[in-house]
């Protein structure tokens, strides 16, 4: 089949965690033997953004990870839509897109349009910001894929698109795996961005507080750190290094002892059950993890999988123990690695992808490996 695929961008990671999610599902239609091309914006945020923090070289990098896949920036302005959209079988397009691009692809698919077109919703703004994903035009797109559960039940309850599907974020195995004979450089490491004050106290509590405790050698990496925030880290003693690539971010994994989970405050809250995309990236690296309190509602980690913490004073010895006690921390990270093999990595999603797209009546030819079974999260209303 031929997938087309609108997002922010496939190249640029900066301060964009949706680009992880789709390289990882990008590669592994490719290696069933599907065609993918995605179109993200030249004038992104995102890749301006890495542009300027110096990060060219890594976007030269990052253009190089999916062989295969075709990539196209685009101007709306000048955008040919038939073009794009030619001999399509299977269109997504991110809620990261303009609005007008969203009402442009319905209407293509209303006008006669021989393909599955698909709404992406990777982010809290359905709960957090309604109005904005309202303005969305989503009666013409066959369904929506939700990335937990309780979001595919928001727009389930208020009607927006057809249908909805749950698929959940997962590890790009490909890049994310152990790297069991690397030396050990330091103790704990952070890699997350601040991010909009949705996790300052949390970040307070469940990095800062546990590092002034115990002492651990730590490193952080992240965007949208205020001075104030960079400020904190130095004074914990918190070695702070900005931006790290999310290509990269591994051999990080690799260099340290543990780390921790701290989900954003809108999640917690607001939509239970979805963690962030770095817990799939860290189990399956095997780095031993500490988790921030969230609601694992939909049951994606079985115990042992993680080490769950109540607050500051339970991280901090939560850590501790991992940095000390060599035995426990192997049991952790392989239990933890061993459920990302087992339900979470990208090839896990491709197939649930092909199963919705069958499930929807998909034309396409296809592979002799999509018959794979459908993953037990993938829900349809």
């Amino acid at each position: 089949m031929k997938f087309v695929m609108f997002y922010h961008s496939l190249a640029s990671c900066w301060n964009h965690g949706n680009a992880h999610f789709l390289r990882g599902i990008a590669r592994e239609l490719l290696g069933l033997g599907h065609q993918v091309t995605v179109y993200e914006p030249r004038d992104g945020w995102s890749r301006l953004n890495a542009i300027q923090n110096g990060g060219s070289e890594y976007l030269r990098e990052a253009a190089l990870l999916v062989p295969g896949a075709v990539l196209r920036s685009y101007d709306l302005a000048t955008l040919d839509l038939d073009e794009a959209l030619d001999q399509a079988d299977l269109v997504i397009a991110h809620e990261w897109n303009d609005p007008i691009l969203i009402e442009w692809l319905g209407a293509k698919r209303r006008g006669g349009g021989r393909f599955i077109l698909l709404f992406h919703d990777t982010h809290h703004r359905a709960i957090t910001a309604p109005h904005q994903i309202g303005r969305f035009q989503l009666g013409d797109y066959d369904a929506v894929l939700a990335f937990g559960e309780v979001l595919r039940q928001v727009y389930e309850r208020l009607g927006w698109g057809r249908r909805a599907f749950t698929w959940h974020e997962a590890a790009d195995v490909a890049l994310f795996r152990p790297r069991p004979y690397t030396t050990k450089e330091f103790d704990l490491i952070w890699i997350g961005n601040w991010g909009d004050d949705e996790r300052d106290r949390e970040l307070q509590e469940f990095l800062v507080g546990p590092v002034v405790e115990t002492g651990l050698r730590t490193q952080a990496f992240g965007v949208r750190y205020p001075k104030p925030a960079r400020d904190r880290l130095q004074a914990a003693g918190i070695d702070f290094h900005g931006w790290l690539p999310n290509h990269r971010v591994p051999d990080a994994f690799a260099r340290a002892r543990t780390t921790v989970h701290v989900p954003r405050r809108p999640y917690v809250e607001a939509l239970p059950g979805i963690p962030t995309i770095r817990m799939f990236e860290a189990l399956a690296c095997a780095i031993p993890l500490v988790s921030a309190p969230w609601d694992d509602a939909e049951g994606l980690f079985p115990p042992g999988s993680f080490v769950p913490v109540k607050n500051g004073q339970t991280a901090a010895a939560a850590l501790r123990k991992l940095v000390q006690d060599g035995e426990f921390a192997a049991e952790i990270a392989s239990r933890g690695l061993d459920t990302i093999r087992a339900r979470h990595t990208c090839a896990h999603r491709a197939h649930e992808l092909l199963a919705i797209a069958r499930a929807l009546g998909i034309k396409g030819n296809q592979t002799r490996s999509d018959a794979g079974p459908v993953a037990e999260r993938m829900v349809s209303s």
